[in-house]
């Protein structure tokens, strides 16, 4: 797996945890809206049924109308800020997670290479010393044979 794919692998699998824990924590928050609405709209309900003078039904709808929309505006609002904080804190963890894995990456290349600049380097000395040990010794049985 490339380290493209594996990055990618893992801020999926964070946005995925996170947008789950997003949801259940939504969901928590509609159920205990929607049952404080329903008290309400059982209050508003008796309310209405007492002082039917004051209210007609069309205030009632329309009340109800304007709770409804006013309530679908509130959780459109969270929900889009809920994605923004997830997207913002994924898009973090995922720049901090590829950072160190290109560090790491480039760390270990660069060590590579000077480990092998350095063993070629050693190993070019050590073969111009064999020669001209070599050589000498050449000469020296040369020169001998001569004499």
């Amino acid at each position: 797996m490339s380290l493209k794919e594996s990055v990618l692998n893992v801020s999926y699998r964070f946005k995925t945890l996170s947008k789950q824990q997003t949801d259940r924590h939504t969901d928590t928050q509609t159920h205990t809206q929607t049952h404080r609405h329903r008290h309400t709209d059982r209050q508003t309900d008796i309310h209405t049924q007492t002082h039917t003078q004051t209210h007609t039904q069309t205030d009632t709808h329309t009340d109800r109308q304007t709770h409804r929309q006013t309530h679908r505006q509130t959780g459109r609002q969270t929900d889009r800020q809920t994605d923004r904080q997830t997207d913002r804190q994924t898009d973090r963890q995922t720049d901090r997670q590829t950072d160190r894995q290109t560090d790491r990456q480039t760390d270990r290349q660069t060590d590579r290479q000077t480990d092998r600049q350095t063993d070629r380097q050693t190993d070019r000395q050590t073969d111009r010393q064999t020669d001209r040990q070599t050589d000498r010794q050449t000469d020296r049985q040369t020169d001998r044979q001569t004499d």
